[in-house]
């Protein structure tokens, strides 16, 4: 059975209605992902180039400040400006969700962002896990996978996540004149999640050798990032029984692009789409084609995509999948009509009251997953109690904070989930007792809580 325009629209974007000029089928989401990023134009979001001069800005202002106390309002002023970029980042976020026509760049957006955790250590830090996004994951969204993992992995905001900004190897000049040592957290999170993924066949030397073929590799605001030799552990080092040889950014790049070409980084990524965008138990056929598709393009991420959105195991009609709160939360703003303009404008306060507050409701803190990880997938960590009764207490009182007039519940319920819409929550809609309440019956359905 081919994807049909309301399956694609549900599973593979933030639900109906599409916006005009979508792309229908399988082959034209795929030319879609392929062309220019419209999203990326329409809400730009600040990248390190921005970000860049204003974290040495501050570094430097704290540096003064801490001399001299009167000069606080120096940092102050710049981490106001850096809270103001996160702040826009986020709109622009959802923004994008709301307004795209290929709906699935979105959303394969936020898979990678998610698949490359990267959470804020502190507020002024906080416009960093988007700009690695636009920086890193953006534009590799449909190359090889090796370019998104160098691309990420040599990023500021991974860097200073996963301690790498830290490492340094004991027998470098620097490590001996300092006594620091290894920071293994990045190796063993490129190896664990990034690539093989838990379970794949290697050991903790493999861990300790990534780690010191990765020391030289560092941040600091004033220079970005850099590779100080000063820094980078002496000797070979053998990776997954490959030797690698040379203190330079040349090396990390090939032991990253090895890693990204091994066949167990194929099976753990094969998996982590189809259990993301079908189903928590995928199909072993489905998993298997992908993983084909990967191994065979070497890597390649449009012909993974093109499997994943024409495998008759992710075209049937059963969803399978609970939505996560933000999906939830984007899939009935577009519903109920609101576009990206709309919240661009929006009062902090509303958009705090709207999104951001009932999404932690939900179990879901604005890109603060728990650890690096990421989100979980299983729907029974979304649909628990509190998590549902923040959904029935979202659905019943936000709508008619948002539409004016409300739209009739059974032409909702048509406009949200298409021919998907069983005849039930039709009625039960229309049999409610205020329209406010047949609104929030149709967002509260199972159906609609499912992709």
């Amino acid at each position: 059975m081919p994807l049909t325009p309301e399956l694609a629209a549900i599973r593979f974007g933030y639900g109906l209605p599409v916006a005009e000029g979508s792309p229908r089928t399988a082959a034209a989401m795929i030319t879609f992902l392929a062309g220019p990023d419209e999203m990326a134009a329409a809400w730009p979001i600040a990248g390190m180039e921005v970000l860049g001069p204003l974290l040495r800005d501050n570094a430097e202002a704290r540096r003064i400040a801490g001399k001299d106390p009167s000069q606080r309002h120096l940092y102050e002023v710049i981490e106001a400006k850096l809270a103001a970029i996160a702040e826009a980042g986020a709109r622009a976020t959802l923004a994008r969700a709301l307004d795209a026509r290929d709906a699935l760049r979105e959303r394969l957006v936020t898979f990678w962002a998610d698949h490359f955790t990267v959470v804020a250590p502190a507020p002024r830090d906080a416009a960093r896990p988007a700009a690695m996004i636009e920086d890193a994951i953006r534009p590799n969204l449909t190359g090889p996978f090796a370019e998104m993992l160098i691309a990420v992995s040599l990023h500021p905001a991974m860097l200073i996540y996963l301690d790498q900004a830290q490492s340094i190897g004991p027998n470098s000049p620097q490590g001996q004149r300092q006594g620091r040592g290894l920071n293994e957290n990045f190796a063993r999170e490129v190896m664990e999640l990034h690539t093989l993924g838990a379970g794949a066949p290697y050991s903790q030397d493999d861990v300790r050798q990534l780690a010191e073929a990765l020391t030289g590799l560092t941040y600091d605001p004033k220079r970005g990032v850099k590779y100080d030799t000063r820094r980078a552990e002496p000797g070979a080092e053998t990776v997954l029984g490959t030797t690698y040889e040379g203190e330079s950014p040349e090396t990390v790049r090939r032991v990253l692009s090895d890693l990204a070409a091994r066949p167990e980084t194929a099976a753990h990524l094969a998996r982590k789409l189809a259990v993301h965008f079908v189903s928590d138990s995928p199909d072993p056929a489905l998993v298997s084609a992908l993983e084909a598709a990967w191994r065979q393009g070497k890597g390649a991420l449009l012909p993974v995509y093109e499997v994943l959105l024409t495998h008759r195991a992710a075209t049937g009609r059963t969803l399978a999948k609970a939505r996560q709160p933000w999906d939830y939360l984007v899939a009935a703003l577009r519903a109920l009509g609101v576009r990206g303009a709309d919240v661009m404008v929006w009062p902090e306060k509303k958009l705090r009251e709207v999104v951001w507050t009932p999404m932690r409701s939900m179990g879901q803190f604005w890109r603060r997953p728990r650890g690096p990880d990421g989100w979980r997938e299983e729907a029974a960590a979304w649909i628990t109690p509190q998590a549902l009764a923040a959904r029935i207490d979202w659905a019943m009182n936000q709508p008619q904070r948002l539409a004016r007039p409300l739209p009739d519940p059974a032409d909702l319920a048509r406009r949200a989930l298409g021919d998907l819409v069983p005849e039930v929550v039709i009625w039960a809609a229309t049999r409610a007792e205020k329209r406010s309440d047949g609104v929030g019956i149709v967002f509260a359905s199972a159906e609609f809580n499912r992709r």
